[in-house]
Order: C-alpha cells, then sequence, then structure tokens
C-alpha cells in the first residue's frame, strides 16, 4: 500500500483518486503516522447469465483455422 502524507496529498489529490479508481489503495499519512486511507469503491458484480453465453457459443460457427493463422493469413492476403 503506498504511502503520502496529508500535505503530498492535497497537491496530488487527482493523482490519487485515479489510482484509487483503477484499484490501489493509499495510505494517507500525518507526521508519519497513518490517519486515513483512500480506496476504491467495491461495486457489486452482477450474475453471469451462463445460458445466454451457451445459446450464444452454440450458435456460433466452428473454425477450422487457428487465430494465429487466421491473423497471419489476412496480413499477408493485405500486404500483397
Amino acid at each position: 500500500m503506498k504511502q503520502i502524507s496529508v500535505a503530498d496529498a492535497k497537491a496530488q489529490l487527482s493523482g490519487l483518486v485515479e489510482q484509487a479508481s483503477s484499484g490501489e489503495t493509499v495510505c494517507i499519512t500525518r507526521r508519519g503516522t497513518p490517519v486515513a486511507r483512500l480506496a476504491p469503491i467495491e461495486r457489486p458484480r452482477l450474475p453471469v447469465n451462463v445460458a445466454a453465453f451457451q445459446s450464444v457459443a452454440a450458435m456460433t460457427p466452428w473454425q477450422n483455422e487457428g487465430a494465429g493463422d487466421f491473423m497471419r493469413r489476412i496480413r499477408d492476403d493485405e500486404r500483397y
């Protein structure tokens, strides 16, 4: 966990909020003693509808060519 003084936190608040929103937790200290914590908000996760994923996967045609070979072929066809 990153530690930062109150004075530095005031000067860098926008950056600290960005870090917190990306998942980092920041400990704010006063004279070396932790006094506050800036952390991301925990958002509830939505349940996954497995049946919907399976129905989409069932409708998708099977590809006989691997992804790497497909991309290589597309790249080479466009090049020449």
